[in-house]
């Protein structure tokens, strides 16, 4: 069963006047406690959907009791405030979420809807929060198997679905406590007691409960991610010219895991930035060909987005005299088309996407395009190009003048 607020709908008739496993009152969107807030835990807690019901409801403005309280912010900006949540990186996996005005018991609400999600655990501020009676709090350990179960009966992206034949020995288990979980979950909760390896890794959806590592575990701490899923590599090319035909000045293929990948690419790229001094005024100011970035944003959505499950083609960067360009498989996905991806953002890959926002490698979702016109226009470079099909993903920019 799906909500949806209408103008001539009082929610009091539809959800009910008490809480509920699926239904959280709010009297005031405003943060609350020494850390977080209870708006992202309580979204958290649904999109978890401990109980298995299929959504969650959250109104703003409304006691504990079930009566409406006075003075609740349903403008524009504070329903943009909320609606940010899902975007703004600390939900990870990033949840269904819709956010608008509504009526309950006469009075105005904000209405948040919040559908399950199809990866759980969902965590906020690298907290699981679930939601099994009236009140929402931090996930126990029995809780999270729970919710990892549900993930492996469920169809979900490839990203998150295991890759049989590998093993935890194809895992950095290093890497892994080392450096990615200390970027994905809270502290508080690492030092709790309990949580074997073996939960820590499905939690985090690197493995399955029954220990078979997923494309996700093994693109983001395998030891060699090519080995199992063929298209997981970066290939660089640097020409000396304008063409294909040129002379290859350097050539690398970079088949580490994703934070091998980054910590090898942003070297590589910088190597290859030539400075120039520009003239303003009195003073001379150096300026790159292309501002790093661009460049780094381009690359990290590449990574993000391309089509793993079914193409053996690595993702391509070369790097022309006068332009570089970056190629990925894999077409515009979900919503996304070839007349709105500027508008409109989707995630093959989601958990991946989520990976890369805790790692830092993201600065937040639905983004990039954006910050890849702001950071060329600051630098003098042309806009970029953008060349889409339905199997195929190609972005070209060209050195500034």
């Amino acid at each position: 069963m799906s909500i949806v607020s209408g103008d001539d709908m009082d929610l009091a008739d539809v959800l009910g006047t008490r809480e509920s496993p699926t239904l959280e009152f709010k009297s005031t969107a405003k943060r609350e406690g020494k850390r977080g807030d209870a708006i992202g835990n309580a979204v958290c807690a649904m999109a978890n959907d401990l109980t298995g019901k299929g959504y969650g409801d959250i109104l703003i403005g409304v006691a504990d009791d079930g009566t409406p309280v006075e003075g609740v912010d349903t403008s524009d900006r504070a329903l943009l405030a909320l609606t940010d949540l899902r975007d703004d990186g600390r939900l990870l996996d990033r949840p269904s979420l819709t956010v608008q005005a509504a009526v309950y018991r006469g009075q105005p609400v904000v209405h948040l809807h919040v559908e399950a999600s199809a990866a759980p655990p969902v965590r906020f501020e690298g907290v699981i929060w679930v939601r099994p009676g009236p009140t929402t709090r931090r996930a126990n350990r029995e809780d999270e198997r729970v919710l990892s179960e549900r993930r492996r009966a469920k169809d979900g992206p490839f990203d998150s679905r295991p890759v049989f034949g590998a093993g935890v020995d194809d895992l950095d288990i290093d890497l892994f406590q080392r450096s990615y979980l200390p970027s994905m979950v809270d502290p508080e909760v690492i030092q709790e007691n309990g949580r074997p390896l073996e939960q820590q890794l499905s939690s985090l959806h690197l493995s399955t409960p029954e220990a078979t590592p997923t494309a996700l575990g093994l693109l983001t701490v395998g030891f060699d991610p090519g080995s199992r899923i063929p298209g997981a590599y970066v290939q660089f090319v640097r020409y000396q010219g304008t063409d294909l035909d040129a002379p290859i000045a350097d050539e690398q293929e970079l088949r580490q895991n994703l934070i091998g990948v980054a910590a090898r690419l942003a070297p590589l790229l910088r190597s290859n930035l030539r400075t120039r001094l520009v003239e303003d005024g009195f003073k001379e100011t150096p300026q790159p060909d292309y501002p790093f970035e661009a460049l780094r944003e381009i690359c990290m959505n590449a990574l993000m987005h391309r089509n793993y499950e079914t193409s053996y083609a690595p993702t391509r960067i070369v790097w022309f005299d006068d332009r570089i360009e970056v190629t990925n498989p894999g077409g515009p996905y979900g919503q996304v088309r070839e007349d709105n991806f500027e508008r409109v953002t989707d995630y093959r890959n989601p958990s991946l996407a989520a990976a890369m926002k805790g790692l830092g490698y993201v600065n937040r979702f639905g983004r990039g395009i954006g910050r890849v016109r702001a950071s060329l226009a600051g630098n003098g470079n042309p806009p970029a190009e953008y060349q889409v099909d339905d199997s195929s993903w190609a972005v070209t920019i060209r050195s500034a003048e």
